[in-house]
Order: C-alpha cells, then sequence, then structure tokens
C-alpha cells in the first residue's frame, strides 16, 4: 500500500491510542501563555478514545469482509461444480 508516502518512502507509522495518550507537550516558557495542561490531556485522552473505536471498527469490518469473501468463493465454486455437472 503505498497511501501516506511520498515518492516511495516508507509509509508513517500507525497512530494508535497509547500515542496519543502518552504525548507529551513542551511547557510554554518566558512569559508567554501557554495551554491548560487539564484540557490537552482531556482532549488527547478523548481523541484516543475514538481513535480505539475506530481501530475496533476496522479490525470488525475486515474480519467481516475475510468472511464474506471466503462465502462468496465457496458460493462461486459450488455454482461452478454444479454448472459442470
Amino acid at each position: 500500500m503505498t497511501r501516506g508516502t511520498v515518492y516511495g518512502g516508507t509509509p508513517p507509522l500507525r497512530l494508535h491510542p497509547r500515542h496519543v495518550r502518552d504525548r507529551q507537550f513542551p511547557a510554554a516558557g518566558f512569559g508567554r501563555r501557554g495551554l491548560d495542561p487539564r484540557e490537552v490531556r482531556r482532549f488527547l485522552h478523548r481523541v484516543a478514545l475514538e481513535l480505539a473505536a475506530l481501530n475496533q471498527d476496522l479490525t470488525r469490518l475486515s474480519e467481516e469482509n475475510t468472511r464474506i469473501k471466503r462465502a462468496l468463493r465457496d458460493w462461486q465454486s459450488a455454482q461452478a461444480r454444479r454448472c459442470q455437472s
């Protein structure tokens, strides 16, 4: 799969919920107003939960797709045998 690659490069690593939960942001310094760390953590946790749900959906749909393809292949084989008889 070449999606996400640039000129034949390697695709970026897949983002997982643990990557989002464990992400650290540098503190703002020199009198600049920084982000509220609680809000950042709350947002990251929300993103992680959504990624987890999407990954579960993707796994479920991939498994369902495999089952449907197998059933179709079996049906096609049975039809081919029936036509040959």
